[in-house]
């Protein structure tokens, strides 16, 4: 398959306002004490993945992603360890692109914050899919 080209490709839905709104509720409806996470991690939004941040992720130039967490868990903190920032990033346009319908957008974010927060409080993808949260 051939590398798509981002910013070619002109997907419908919500403008950046709009989907920082979408951001703004899928936060809002994380109940506690996971919602406590939110305070120790930025969130924002790109519109795509940069090729870094797919290849170090082993995904391929080919590959969407919707969100991703950059830091160290909470699991993970050490005392003589030097904080980096965490962040959470959500990629507007493949989300966009592949949730067309506004319902099924508003959800998808919602679950791509709740995954990436998962990650940050330590939860890795396999335990994530026995959750139903993959």
């Amino acid at each position: 398959m051939a590398r798509k080209e981002r910013g070619s490709r002109r997907a419908h839905g919500p403008t950046s306002d709009g989907f920082a709104r979408l951001v703004e509720h899928a936060i809002a409806s994380i109940p506690e004490p996971f919602s406590e996470a939110l305070g120790e991690v930025a969130i924002v939004i790109d519109d795509w993945p940069t090729d870094e941040q797919l290849l170090d992720n082993g995904l391929s130039l080919d590959d969407d992603l919707y969100g991703l967490y950059e830091g160290v868990p909470r699991t993970e903190f050490n005392a003589d360890w030097l904080m980096v920032p965490n962040r959470i990033t959500l990629f507007r346009m493949p989300l966009q692109e592949d949730f067309p319908e506004p319902a099924e957008l508003a959800e998808e974010v919602r679950i791509t914050v709740i995954h990436e927060l998962a990650h940050h409080l330590g939860i890795d993808d396999d335990r994530l899919e026995e959750l139903g949260v993959g």
